[in-house]
This record gives C-alpha cells, structure tokens and sequence, in this order.
C-alpha cells in the first residue's frame, strides 16, 4: 500500500461527520509534516474536521497520487464504542470514507474516555494489520469499528465481532450550570455493562470488531401518509 497521512491540526474529538475547516482566504490551511519513523510518508496537517479531510481526500485535494482507496481512521485515545460512536470523529471519517464508497476502518485505543498516560499504540497497530486484508475485503459502503484495549498484545484476551451497546460506558453529564452558561463533562457510567456487546467484552480486555453501514433509508417503515393527501395539495 502506499500511505499518506493526514490529520487535522487541532483537536476534533466528538466533531462526528461535521464539515467544518479553518478557512484563510476561503482555502483550507494543508500544512507538510514529518513523522519520525515513517521516512517517505507524505504527512500533513489539515486545519478541518476528520470527515472534511476524508471528503477533502476523495476530491483529490490533498497531494497524493489519487483519492485513497481505503481510509482507516484513528489511533484514537479511549474507546469509541456502543450506539456513542455516532458522536465520534474517528467514526465520522470512517463513515464518510463509506458513504463515498471507500472500504473504512475506525480504530480507538482505551477502557473509557480518560486518556491513558501512555498507550500502547503497538497493541492497536498489531491489529490493525491482521484486519487489512478483511478491510480490503469489505463490500462498498461498510465499515469496521474496532476498539483494542490498553494492555500489552499478549494479554489480550480475544478478538469478537460484537454489536453496539444500547447504552454507553461513558455519559455526557451537566457538569455546571449558571447564570448564561451550561457546561457539560464525560463521565464514565458505573452501571453493568450489557452482556455480549462491544462495551462489555472490551472490558474484559477483548478486541471488539463491529461492522457498520452509514445513515440510510429506513426501508422497514412505511408511513401512513395517505391519510394526508387531502392537505398535500394536487398529485402531479
């Protein structure tokens, strides 16, 4: 594979798929960078979101030899997992990637939202290159949220496909209100984990693998909208 990187040059945790960048003159700032370790990787610094760096990509706006092929998204701290990924801006990459047809991946590293002191990026990376042939494998508009937990690669204790929790190991909680002002905090939910899901096996320092499709149509619902034609104006 040939490897470019790019990553916004601010912090965008919970931008989710937002579309939003730091314009001068109506241009997004692409600043080159050097990675130590990685000699001949283009790397760059892009003043935008995840999801707009991914769209900006797909464009071909970044310098690179072609849209990308796959896009994987990440090594995010702490866990991106239950139905909270919606939240996510590793996520929202990845999720982009797909609804542009690309085969995705997000990959987070961590037991909860606290940022380890030092994670152990070797574990995640580990991974990571066991998944790729099953990411280039993926069909059009899927992606793989995988979350690895913070221990050595000899301590994990297995690799499951899981579905969502229904409920988050983290919750975003008013942490102060006041006169003009709310201000809110992520917190660690302290409640039993539901059995079988990628929150509760990634607790008991198991890889998690889920795979997801983008926001679609909802075809299983159909709405009764024929009791309203009478206010809908002539059919055309």
């Amino acid at each position: 594979h040939d490897v470019v990187v790019a990553a916004p040059s601010r912090e965008f945790s919970g931008s989710s798929a937002a579309i939003t960048a730091v314009e001068r003159d109506g241009r997004i700032l692409v600043e080159p960078r050097e990675l130590p370790g990685l000699p001949g990787v283009p790397a760059w610094s892009v003043a935008a979101s995840p999801a707009l760096i991914v769209l900006v990509a797909l464009s071909g706006g970044l310098p690179a030899d072609g849209p990308p092929d796959l896009v994987l998204s990440g090594i995010n701290y702490g866990a991106n997992a239950g139905r909270a990924v919606t939240h996510s801006g590793t996520v929202g990459a990845a999720l982009t990637a797909a609804l542009g047809g690309r085969q995705a991946a997000a990959i987070s590293v961590g037991h909860s939202v606290r940022r380890p002191t030092e994670p152990r990026w070797a574990t995640p990376a580990a991974i990571v290159t066991q998944l790729l042939p099953m990411i280039t494998d993926l069909p059009p508009g899927v992606l793989l949220n995988v979350n690895v937990p913070d221990v050595p690669y000899e301590d994990l204790r297995g690799i499951k496909q899981t579905p969502l929790a229904t409920f988050g190991a983290v919750q975003f909680i008013v942490a102060e209100r006041g006169e003009g002002y709310v201000r809110m905090t992520l917190e660690d939910n302290e409640a039993a984990l539901e059995t079988g899901t990628d929150e509760y096996w990634l607790a008991r320092d198991c890889v998690t693998v889920t795979p997801i499709r983008p926001a679609g149509e909802a075809t299983d619902i159909d709405l009764p909208l024929g009791d309203l034609t009478e206010y809908a104006g002539p059919s055309r």
